[in-house]
């Protein structure tokens, strides 16, 4: 609803009670057109769009402080996970930038009852046509194209007025052209499928009992049961399945079929049958729950990515509960004058919903999405890492694909800042400080980085860079490839795993997928055991990674020594003893990630020999 102009005219007072404080409008934020979209015409603009305005947050130091704090086994605080209420008191603005903004808004037209707000009220959301956004913000917004067909209403520049620029982070959407995008990868050479139960039997035989490494895995099929014999869980039995839950993305319309899960457990996992029906698929914005594929679908391969995803942590970590969060919004958006709003930014509406949700939240979130960091602007990325920091204080492990492309997709390493330099490619938000980041391997004793290499069909798991030192000392890293990246960025991937010919079932029929979609599933799986496991024993879950990881916890890692991820025209960045930017630490080794937190597992009539080679 709008004020009417005649209480404008008037000078009305803030809905606060004090007058209102104005300044001349400046530059909040812009970003530059990512190269491959181009502009058309101006935005309809009678067209509604849904924008969110992000304040500054009242102490969010102090909540990475305790999310570092109590990630790290050596603190005093070490698992104290945050409740929802504590996270809301870091994360409040103060009165002062709560008053500024609302006034500001006011003197705009926008009532009090046409706001909506998140329970700690550090974002904002209005429906407003695009005309009532371009007055708001002093800019325009066009309708966007890129090469591959994704649409998008978006402004390179937007302003408020000065005194604000200290209480707004970020207002979307505007210059963010950022969308997820699936990591999964169907394997383009010609292998057999099936279309009944019979023939994969007959195609792959169950495994002898107590089978090593070598006798249940092949690079060509790799199934449930060598990801679980060759990480360690195959013996492992769930103890805590009703305290303890899983959780994965759906983005892009992406879905969960429940009729090719039943085929994938009865195959791999038969005394896991009927799990099928048990995951929940929860509806964000208008998120698909869709269980029928339409011939549209069926040719853009919809639901390869949710399968994968929902299959692999059903495989691994069962009885654990899983939840799937299906978000709506996402690109493409073809806007009209009967479209409702615009709602083009995903992850904030799914991390808006999740940190509303009450505690416990799932012990490990994961995520087969991401995009080019350099399509992101700086502050849309400052909010959605720091809304992935509150999850890891309140005890999640939060995982993200490393993406597909090695240091980058050959042909497409330049900046788009103008420059068009030469430059290496990280992704996001796998380039958050807040998550934890899975590369890919393939092959066995010893595993190796996934490679770029057309005649057999691989790809090359995704590598950001970072400031370690010994690293780069000892690969020449720096010399090779200066320029091309920061040095004092963020490092990743952390942690890696299989990634090559997962077997899933996908329209009825069996299909070898690859990607770090696969690999973060599983080792989201693994991951969601060692919490059951902890929380058997009464201690806390992993929460966030990383502080314990790069404090010994990559000792409970394979460390993976030979190999490199190719990318940018570029041999790439490779693999060494320790930490290396082609695979991080290495792959998990459940028992030994167990015997660190100090976890002991029975047998051999508890819960395992751990006979495995």
């Amino acid at each position: 609803m709008l004020v009417s102009a005649l209480l404008l005219a008037l000078g009305a007072t803030s809905v606060l009670g004090g007058p209102f404080i104005r300044s001349t409008y400046a530059v909040k934020g812009s970003h530059p057109v990512p190269k491959g979209w181009r502009a058309l015409d101006r935005a309809p603009q009678d067209h509604k769009m849904e924008l969110r305005i992000g304040l500054t947050q009242g102490d969010f130091k102090g909540l990475e402080k305790h999310l570092f704090e109590a990630s790290n086994p050596k603190h005093n605080k070490y698992g104290n996970h945050l409740t929802a209420d504590d996270v809301y008191k870091f994360i409040k603005p103060s009165h002062e930038a709560s008053n500024a903004v609302h006034e500001w808004l006011y003197e705009h037209g926008v009532l009090p009852e046409d706001l909506e707000y998140t329970p700690a009220k550090d974002w904002i959301k209005i429906n407003l046509p695009v005309s009532a956004v371009e007055d708001l913000l002093d800019t325009q917004y066009h309708t966007y194209v890129s090469e591959d067909g994704r649409t998008a209403v978006r402004t390179p520049q937007w302003s408020v007025p000065r005194h604000l620029h200290e209480h707004v982070s970020t207002i979307q959407p505007t210059s963010s052209f950022f969308g997820p995008r699936a990591q999964a990868r169907m394997e383009e050479r010609k292998l057999e499928v099936f279309m009944d139960t019979e023939d994969v039997a007959e195609y792959l035989p169950p495994p002898p009992d107590a089978a090593t490494v070598a006798e249940v895995c092949n690079t060509t099929w790799v199934t449930l049961t060598c990801l679980r014999t060759l990480y360690g869980t195959i013996d492992y039995t769930p103890q805590s399945a009703d305290k303890n839950t899983v959780a994965m993305n759906d983005f892009l319309g992406e879905v969960n079929i429940r009729s090719d899960t039943k085929l994938y457990l009865q195959n791999f996992r038969p005394e896991a049958l009927g799990a099928e029906n048990d995951y929940q698929i929860i509806s964000i914005d208008g998120g698909t729950t869709d269980q029928t594929l339409n011939e549209t679908q069926l040719e853009d391969g919809t639901g390869i990515e949710g399968n994968l995803d929902d299959q692999t942590l059903i495989g691994i970590s069962w009885p654990t509960a899983l939840e799937i969060y299906s978000t709506g919004g996402s690109p493409p958006f073809i806007p009209d004058i009967t479209t409702t709003s615009n709602t083009n930014e995903p992850y904030l509406t799914w991390l808006e919903y999740v940190l509303s949700l009450p505690d416990p939240l799932p012990s490990v979130i994961s995520t087969s999405y991401g995009d080019d960091e350099q399509t992101v602007p700086k502050d849309y990325a400052v909010q959605v890492c720091n809304a992935l920091a509150q999850l890891g204080a309140r005890g999640v492990s939060v995982l993200f694909a490393s993406g597909d492309s090695g240091v980058g997709g050959s042909g497409e390493c330049y900046t788009n800042d103008g420059r068009n330099a030469s430059t290496f490619l990280p992704n996001f938000p796998t380039s958050s400080p807040y998550i934890t980041s899975v590369g890919g391997t393939y092959k066995f004793n010893p595993e190796v980085p996934v490679f770029c290499n057309r005649s057999t069909g691989l790809y090359t798991a995704g590598g950001g860079v970072d400031a370690l030192k010994s690293y780069f000392a000892a690969t020449g890293v720096t010399d090779e490839f200066a320029g091309l990246f920061n040095p004092n960025g963020r490092a990743y991937p952390d942690i890696s795993g299989q990634s090559l010919n997962f077997t899933i079932f996908w329209n009825g029929t069996l299909r070898p997928v690859s990607g770090t979609s696969a690999s973060t599933p599983a080792v989201s799986g693994i991951l969601a055991l060692v919490n059951d496991a902890l929380v058997a024993a009464g201690k806390p879950t992993l929460g966030f990674l990383n502080p314990w990881l790069y404090g010994g916890g990559y000792k409970a890692f394979n460390d993976v020594t030979t190999g490199s991820n190719f990318g940018c025209d570029t041999e790439g960045i490779p693999a060494v003893e320790g930490y290396d930017i082609a695979t991080g630490w290495g792959t998990p080794n459940f028992k030994e990630i167990l015997a660190l937190r100090g976890v002991h597992v029975a047998s051999p009539d508890g819960w395992g020999s751990w006979n495995r080679s």
